[in-house]
């Protein structure tokens, strides 16, 4: 790790956008230790086998037919901030085209530092990724699906759980993400859409509250059918390592709590928690099949309402 190489970065910061994004994988990178990645054949055997095998028991579970992304990649932290800059820059694309403002230099430094500390953190923090690849210009664009090793390995050993059977729950809930795209073909347009809408508002200086509240539905939804899936599917109970992993998600010194905050982690936490206990009320009443019907068109996505009413949602489509 080199912090002087990541500021000298962000500083030298130049180009015409508001953002330097070569400077923010330099400095990102500088400031992020790789982490080993040297697997035994073993190893990189059970990856293989926990995707598979999360593949066959969440089509049984969740009566859904999807197919694994053609690039599965298991990586350390440099190779997954490589693979995110390009979805940072996808987003941030109408907000560049706007202009960097009345000081464009010391904007562009600015957001440089800010995007390459937040991917640092993120690349030393991720475990696991369903990539949709949102914003994506090519049609036929695949979707990813990557495993940080690095962390599940210093986290597992963190919190004192089984390494393989650690390894093997992170595989199951990336693949429901999988499986929830794979079922609803439609969904990464719809993201995508109120993505578009709600960055396209910002740019011009207001807020599509719409756009944003459609969009932290649809994500409540997929957060929590992912949340029902890995609760039906996965081979044992896993409220241990559930336990575990919060109580040190919700740890850690004064910066690492602010830095959670500021980059709505405590948010994503909460879509968890409510989508699943929605999903969780509708299995229950009617079953997974039917809480599966969420993915069979977009209007079948529950209300905002409706996500704490899961009878109501229940009588609309079921």
């Amino acid at each position: 790790m080199n912090i002087y190489r990541s500021v000298r970065a962000v500083t030298n910061a130049s180009g015409t956008g508001i953002v330097d994004w070569g400077a923010v994988a330099e400095a990102a990178k500088a400031s992020t230790p790789p982490g080993e990645l040297t697997l035994s054949d073993a190893e990189r055997n059970g990856y293989k086998i926990d995707v598979q095998d999360a593949r066959e028991r969440l089509q049984t579970v969740g009566e859904v037919e999807f197919d694994l992304p053609d690039t599965i990649e298991i990586q350390n932290r440099h190779h997954w901030i490589d693979a995110n800059i390009e979805t940072f820059e996808r987003v941030m694309h109408p907000i560049e085209e706007k202009g960097g403002g009345v000081f464009p230099g010391v904007a562009r430094v600015a957001n440089t530092g800010t995007m390459a500390f937040m991917l640092s953190f993120l690349g030393k923090n991720v475990l696991g990724q369903y990539d949709p690849l949102l914003l994506a210009e090519a049609d036929d664009a695949d979707h990813g699906l990557y495993f940080v090793h690095p962390n599940i390995r210093r986290v597992a050993d963190s919190l004192d759980v089984d390494y393989p059977r650690f390894r093997r729950w992170i595989a199951f809930h990336e693949v429901s993400h999988a499986a929830e795209f794979g079922a609803a073909p439609w969904l990464s347009t719809y993201l995508e859409q109120r993505m578009e809408e709600g960055v396209e508002a910002l740019s011009e200086g207001s807020l599509d509250r719409k756009a944003f509240r459609e969009l932290d539905t649809a994500m409540t939804s997929v957060e929590g059918y992912a949340e029902l899936l890995m609760d039906r599917a996965f081979d044992d109970d896993y409220e241990d390592l559930r336990r575990k992993l919060d109580a040190r998600r919700r740890g850690g010194g004064p910066m690492a709590v602010l830095v959670r905050r500021l980059l709505g982690l405590g948010l994503k936490r909460r879509q968890y928690e409510r989508g699943a206990e929605f999903f969780h009320a509708v299995a229950d009443a009617r079953g997974v099949a039917t809480a599966s019907k969420v993915w069979e068109h977009p209007d079948n996505l529950p209300t905002d309402d409706e996500l704490d009413a899961p009878e109501r949602w229940v009588r609309r489509v079921a």
